[in-house]
């Protein structure tokens, strides 16, 4: 069937199944507010648009009078940008997709876009087309490739004459945004576009539902492509592909429509700061929390690294998506490709959360009991019942728990003090 331009066919198309086996996704925020690399991707509004006397301190302190946001442009080098090892690494990780900042709401394209003359990687800065270069090696791995983008730019003249209109016209969509949307999906053929920047107009200025018309229907990537739910003021939660809601969004309880959390390893921003302390890195234990409950009500879980602006992912952010991919090298069958289970997690507790796969039932638990011995009451066992934890051998001892659930006897392998690794998972055969 063809969309029409319109929410109610364009929300009516199934959500291609790639997207929701994947699960674990890497999220990359790059651009020039790499290179003040303070604060957060927000420097330029914080600096200019809001003038925040902490950012004109900091420019004050550290650039010649006079510095303008343009003039950090070219210091933008990517001189270590070496995409090949970034797809390896995200692929060590666990990621089956990968989202990069084509363009953030700074307006500079990490790509030769050819309606953004000389605020470009092309043109200025590392003379290159990062976009294309990191599709070409996340391919090479069999990564899926999606293209974050955003809508708006602060201080675009185009835009903000548009916004004094109260966007009764349109010139900055009609000559800058949806240009570059069509060339980055003819050019790319993105798997997914994770938009943005949509809050300030609704969805009639952007033009939003001719452009997803136009890329269910016709573009190279029709069958395959996904989308998130920022398309205009008012639309996230309600219409879109995948539904994101708002950054760091948790549902309390299973929603009916898929979603994706997108988390960020630095807790204080998605861009790259030079000041970033260890205290604000998540560490291994949060991460493996925030999939487990993500996967287990049936969202993705998106986590997000800032490169510098040579393009280096900080050994602290190599470190911590590495622990994350050894977790899953262990747990993955009970994290990809998996589906809620009918219950998500256990009432008594929030450390103990479920998935399954057809018949099989994976309880992921948290903590290790320290009588090494697993209660779990929701589960129904059968006398055919078959208890394993991944990553060990054997099957477990269980019996049934007196009243409902079952008591299963784990491994007497006490995580070692060393290692505060987190999340254990047992596969449960034979259960209701």
């Amino acid at each position: 069937p063809r969309y029409r331009p319109d929410w109610a066919s364009l929300d009516a198309r199934p959500l291609p199944a790639w997207f929701d086996r994947a699960k674990v996704g890497v999220f990359v925020h790059w651009g020039v507010f790499s290179v003040p690399a303070w604060g957060s991707e927000w420097f330029w509004w914080h600096w200019q648009g809001q003038h925040d006397a902490a950012y004109e301190r900091f420019v004050r302190r550290r650039f010649p009078p006079g510095t303008t946001y343009a003039e950090f442009a070219p210091r933008f080098t990517a001189f270590d940008f070496q995409p090949r090892q970034w797809a390896q690494l995200f692929q060590r990780a666990g990621a089956r997709y990968v989202v990069l900042t084509t363009k953030h709401h700074e307006g500079f394209t990490n790509w030769g876009s050819p309606v953004s003359w000389n605020w470009n990687s092309v043109d200025t800065g590392p003379h290159r087309d990062l976009v294309g270069e990191l599709g070409e090696a996340l391919r090479e791995s069999n990564l899926r490739y999606g293209l974050y983008h955003s809508l708006m730019e602060w201080f675009n003249p185009l835009y903000l004459a548009d916004k004094q209109s109260d966007f009764k016209t349109q010139s900055f969509v009609l000559k800058k945004t949806m240009p570059e949307l069509y060339d980055l999906v003819l050019k790319y053929k993105p798997d997914l576009i994770w938009s943005d920047g949509d809050w300030e107009a609704p969805d009639s200025y952007w033009n939003s539902t001719s452009f997803l018309a136009w890329l269910y229907n016709d573009s190279p990537v029709k069958d395959t492509v996904v989308v998130n739910d920022r398309w205009g003021r008012g639309c996230s939660c309600h219409h879109g592909g995948f539904y994101n809601c708002a950054d760091k969004y948790r549902p309390g309880t299973l929603p009916d429509h898929k979603w994706e959390m997108c988390s960020s390893l630095d807790k204080l921003s998605w861009g790259y700061r030079s000041n970033m302390s260890l205290a604000e890195v998540m560490d291994e234990m949060s991460i493996i929390e925030e999939l487990v409950q993500t996967v287990s009500l049936g969202g993705n879980y998106l986590l997000n690294v800032g490169p510098t602006k040579e393009g280096v992912i900080v050994p602290i952010f190599q470190e911590r998506l590495l622990a994350l991919g050894r977790w899953l090298d262990t747990n993955g069958e009970a994290i990809y490709e998996s589906q809620p289970w009918r219950v998500q997690m256990e009432n008594t507790t929030d450390t103990v959360w479920y998935t399954s796969k057809g018949p099989v039932v994976f309880a992921i638990f948290l903590l290790w009991p320290l009588d090494s011995v697993l209660r779990l009451a929701s589960p129904i066992p059968s006398p055919d019942t078959q208890v394993t934890l991944l990553g060990f051998g054997g099957t477990l001892e269980w019996q049934k728990q007196p009243g409902q659930g079952m008591l299963i006897t784990l491994p007497h392998m006490l995580p070692s003090p060393l290692s505060p690794q987190s999340g254990w998972a047992v596969k449960l055969e034979g259960v209701k």
